[in-house]
């Protein structure tokens, strides 16, 4: 048979309900896409599969949850195309370049513009429609700066830094005294669970505020310029929504029970594509290993992560990341042709699935670790 891409590990209450039923559409109330640069290209193919194909004869409503490059993929998978505009992604994502300097870097300001004029061309322009699917609902998380990162500097925003990072040692919830988490959400329904996990406010999605909202989200600092008072969302300056909820490892056991006609009960499922099988808190939790556990919160997920092995096939034995920018520098066709390569091959996550997915077959699944 050979090597599987694809492997799947979810919470107690997923694996019983895979092994009874199998998965199916009207299973599936949530889906989070993470942050992660790069990482998400071997994504797309599964998710125009998930989003074009698999999910299109819902009737449901069914939560669509993005931080940083996860909000670009999640909002695209809105609109009436969906499989077309994450197609359109994978190439945006793979030919972007920057004006620069010879053997230097593009400057976070020009990075932020050109970036910015491609999300407003891409979703900005098409506001109306992502945030009128019948069945979709999006929620972009972003991380909004307080103290020294409220309005930051040159010279405050290390100091800043510095501060987050300390009071993150301590206990993630210190972190919120820095950094809060603001959720700009489709006006329709709110999120199915409440995010007591983590300070947290709320704002409205809108055709005025839906591409510097996702552009906020995808703000990585240092390497984009923070995005200052999203309209409609409370003042201040706003960062990669990574930084807040890296993986969104979030309270979805809390979800109140129902989800669809047919559903055998509970608060339904959450269908995670996802890079790895582990769901980090925040980015800042990324060397706090003890933070990467599975809690009681992520009972009822379902992550569809690329096997190790496989990922060992790729180009340079991995999934594309940052890194490949400056291992490739100027050779902008070897990275992009790299890029390719791995997408291509991601197909298998997406084939392995719709096997895996057929209606009524039961579904043994890793636990989370």
């Amino acid at each position: 048979m050979g090597l599987n891409a694809l492997q799947l590990h979810a919470g107690p209450r997923a694996r019983a309900h895979l092994r009874e039923r199998g998965l199916q559409p009207a299973d599936v109330r949530v889906i989070p896409a993470a942050a992660g640069g790069p990482k998400g290209l071997a994504l797309l193919p599964l998710d125009r599969y998930l989003f074009g194909h698999w999910l299109a004869g819902s009737t449901h409503s069914v939560h669509l949850l993005g931080a940083s490059i996860g909000a670009w993929r999640m909002a695209a998978a809105c609109l009436p195309d969906a499989d077309a505009a994450l197609a359109q992604l994978a190439e945006d994502y793979i030919t972007q370049t920057y004006p620069h300097a010879p053997g230097k870097p593009p400057t976070a300001r020009v990075v932020t513009q050109v970036f910015g004029e491609r999300l407003q061309q891409r979703l900005g322009t098409r506001a109306a429609e992502v945030l009128s699917h019948p069945q979709r609902r999006l929620h972009v998380f972003t991380s909004r700066g307080r103290r020294l990162l409220h309005r930051p500097g040159r010279a405050l925003m290390p100091l800043g830094w510095l501060g987050a990072f300390a009071a993150n040692a301590i206990s993630r919830r210190n972190l919120g005294g820095w950094m809060e988490r603001v959720v700009f959400s489709d006006p329709r329904e709110a999120l199915p669970f409440a995010l007591s996990d983590y300070p947290t406010q709320h704002a409205v999605l809108d055709a005025g505020n839906l591409a510097p909202a996702v552009l906020a989200s995808c703000s990585i600092p240092f390497w984009l310029e923070a995005v200052q008072d999203v309209p409609g969302g409370p003042p201040g300056t706003y960062w990669d929504g990574g930084i807040t909820d890296y993986h969104l490892h979030l309270p979805y056991a809390d979800m109140a029970d129902g989800v669809a006609p047919g559903w055998g009960g509970g608060p339904g499922l959450v269908l995670y594509p996802h890079f790895t099988p582990q769901v980090v808190p925040g980015w800042l939790d990324k060397g706090w290993k003890r933070r990467h556990r599975a809690s009681s919160a992520l009972d009822n997920l379902v992550v569809l992560s690329p096997n190790p092995a496989w990922v060992a096939t790729l180009p340079c034995g991995k999934l594309p990341d940052r890194s490949d920018i400056k291992r490739y520098g100027e050779d902008v066709a070897a990275r992009q042709g790299a890029w390719r390569v791995a997408l291509a091959q991601s197909q298998r996550l997406a084939d392995e699935f719709a096997e895996l997915a057929r209606e009524g077959r039961p579904v043994e699944a890793l636990p989370l670790a």
